[in-house]
């Protein structure tokens, strides 16, 4: 999978300052020096002021006057913009994310998969099963592995024609791979063919229920698999 890499010096100033909140180096409260972090950085003000927005805009921080600009705490950061969810599984800060995507996963991909049965045109099909040949053709090799099983998931998501659902799917797609990443990387993982098939032979049979069932029994091997994951990374 390509690693993200920020575009310029705008970027890469935002993934700068967002690396010291994660990493609590700037703690919820921390008022920050815009000067001394100027000079710091070697850029404008302006380029700063401009980078602050970015991070203002997602709830990370926050000004005021006669205080200054600080930083927020995370229960007001925007957990389904898709930086912040990059930004928070990439550091590992949170032990607890994974499992809360898990719970969204469980809520949202069943339902997905239920109404894919009744949406999905033959283009989807196409891409669900391509996704399926990647998963068995990646044997061992983890990154050709998380690509398949994102690629289904996202192609999952579109088969829904909801645009809500694929404004969620851009979310859980970056965690479904830090997901995939701990889990592949942990130990040798159980073949995913089947489970992913069964999706997939349900939507093709157009049976809304079936699909449902096995996105449900799929996410919570899901669960399972990273709980395994985590203990054996202990």
């Amino acid at each position: 999978m390509t690693e993200h890499r920020p575009r310029g010096l705008h970027g890469q100033t935002v993934e700068t300052l967002a690396a010291r909140i994660l990493s609590e180096e700037w703690g919820e409260g921390t008022v920050l020096d815009l000067p001394a972090l100027r000079e710091e950085l070697d850029i404008s003000l302006t380029a700063l002021r401009e980078a602050l927005k970015v991070l203002a805009a997602k709830g990370m921080i926050d000004a005021r006057q006669k205080r200054g600009t600080f930083v927020q705490p995370r229960e007001r950061w925007n957990v389904l913009d898709a930086d912040v969810m990059r930004w928070q599984t990439a550091a590992g800060e949170d032990p607890d994310l994974l499992d809360e995507l898990t719970e969204a996963r469980t809520v949202v991909e069943p339902a997905a998969a239920r109404i894919a049965a009744s949406r999905a045109d033959e283009d989807d099909v196409a891409a669900l099963r391509t996704a399926l040949d990647g998963m068995a053709a990646a044997g061992d090799d983890i990154e050709a592995s998380v690509r398949a099983d994102l690629a289904f998931h996202r192609v999952l998501m579109t088969a829904t024609h909801n645009n809500f659902l694929l404004q969620v799917e851009r979310v859980i797609a970056i965690g479904l791979a830090e997901r995939d990443k701990l889990v592949h990387g942990a130990r040798p993982s159980d073949n995913p063919v089947p489970s992913h098939r069964k999706v997939l032979d349900a939507i093709v049979a157009r049976d809304p229920a079936a699909a449902e069932t096995a996105m449900f029994a799929l996410v919570t091997k899901s669960r399972d698999d990273l709980d395994r994951a985590k203990r054996v990374r202990r």
